[in-house]
């Protein structure tokens, strides 16, 4: 099932995917020479809003979790892809080193689980360890699903890290880095750490993927002949905020404001009658923390005590001190009645799968990734569905969920540039 669109407002969006369906090998074949000039990251998922007037990625992950909502008839393609990625990285790898997040729920467990058997079936040997320093050796825990899973302690001996008896050609962070850059990973010693550290949110900014987001979204509209807002989501930055003082509350008021008035003028260029929001987000961050959404700029005036504090909280501890403020794309989408946004996942260059993030307490213009959001994997992500040119747009599932890889890519494509303009190592040329 295609999960249903409740807005009239579909015109924009059947017209996108129509063109990009008659557009296929023109598309295919631009990234294919994208990808001749720049290196995928390891691993990505994006976090997309269907509005039905506008589709546009809202989030990129670049050591996604969640793995273990993609349906079995999707491993396949993951296994492929893993394949193919860590054919291009260390072709004679044998062993593989798993790095988690330092605190896990039997949610994330899974995840890693279901990673774990991606990469074995890539035929490699999978261990995990762990950057956690209170861990003095392997600890087993046993799964809901009656699986065990073993995690050990990281050592680091002669510059390289492994466990006991076990030397990895690659490391693969399934850590966002947010308490910041581990020294034991740093300056590796012939071993390939993947993403590279200056991938974690230690470095990373949201700020400067949209910035690079809106350079992809720019040469692929040029390629369509369309208008690029309506695959992307126009966004401002605040530096030094300070929310539990409410220092620099005033930047973020002022560009909320702006912002506002840019979107409205859109709605009133493509005749949506619609009242816009911003989302403010803190520029390092995951785990849908510190987001707000705003409609008129004087209720970061209002704002309590209580909720300041809340904003200016993030991952593992850390202070929100630089700001996104996001053109919030609402999401019509539906399914049994609850509001749901899709999620792609990719390995390497290539879609693998995903699923709807779906919320039945939440409006269109929320936050879904908060607690009490299930996940629903895509109905029509399954093998032997191949998008169907000429079909009717918005009534074919695979169409839809082309249209859906095709933006995911885009955001993918953008972490490229990203972190090849964020790399301390890259050689800089006047």
């Amino acid at each position: 099932m295609v999960p249903h669109l409740i807005t009239a407002l579909t015109g924009p969006i059947n017209e996108l995917e129509q063109r990009i369906l008659e557009s296929m090998p023109a598309i295919e074949r631009w990234f294919r020479l994208e990808w001749m000039e720049h290196t995928p990251p390891f691993y990505t998922s994006v976090d997309l809003r269907n509005a039905g007037f506008k589709l546009a990625p809202v989030d990129t992950n670049l050591f996604p979790g969640g793995w273990h909502n993609l349906t079995p008839e999707m491993l396949p393609l993951a296994v492929q892809a893993a394949m193919a990625a860590i054919e291009k990285i260390c072709p004679e790898a044998k062993n593989l080193l798993l790095v988690p997040e330092r605190h896990a729920g039997s949610f994330y467990l899974a995840n890693l689980q279901r990673l774990k058997n991606i990469f074995h079936q890539a035929g490699l040997n999978v261990r995990l360890g762990s950057l956690d320093e209170s861990l003095t050796g392997p600890t087993t825990v046993t799964l809901p699903d009656g699986s065990d899973l073993t995690v050990e302690p990281l050592q680091r001996v002669r510059g390289r890290v492994g466990l006991k008896d076990f030397d990895p050609c690659t490391v693969l962070l399934n850590n966002d880095l947010s308490a910041g850059l581990p020294a034991k990973l740093e300056n590796l010693h012939e071993q390939y750490l993947l993403p590279p550290l200056h991938a974690g949110w230690a470095v990373r900014r949201k700020s400067k993927h949209f910035q690079s987001y809106e350079e992809v979204a720019k040469k692929f509209s040029k390629l369509m002949g369309m208008d690029p807002w309506l695959i992307n989501p126009m966004f401002a930055q605040c530096g030094q905020v300070d929310f539990s003082h409410g220092d620099g509350l005033d930047c973020v008021q002022t560009q909320a404001d702006a912002m506002l008035a840019k979107v409205r003028r859109k709605y009133k260029e493509y005749g949506i009658n619609e009242k816009p929001f911003v989302a403010v987000k803190a520029d390092n961050g995951t785990d849908g923390m510190g987001i707000l959404m705003v409609r008129d700029a004087k209720e970061l005036a209002e704002l309590s005590r209580r909720a300041l504090e809340k904003m200016g909280e993030a991952k593992d501890g850390q202070h929100v001190t630089e700001v996104l403020i996001q053109e919030g794309v609402p999401t019509y989408e539906r399914m049994h009645d609850a509001v749901a946004e899709p999620v792609v996942y990719m390995i390497d260059r290539y879609v693998v799968g995903g699923f709807y993030r779906v919320h039945a307490e939440r409006g269109t213009d929320e936050n879904l990734n908060t607690p009490g959001a299930r996940y629903v994997p895509l109905a029509f992500a399954e093998h032997n569905q191949l998008p169907k040119p000429g079909a009717k747009p918005g009534v074919s599932a695979p169409n839809r969920f082309y249209m859906y890889g095709v933006i995911g890519r885009l955001a993918m494509l953008a972490a490229s540039y990203e972190l090849e303009a964020t790399d301390p190592d890259a050689e800089v040329y006047e």
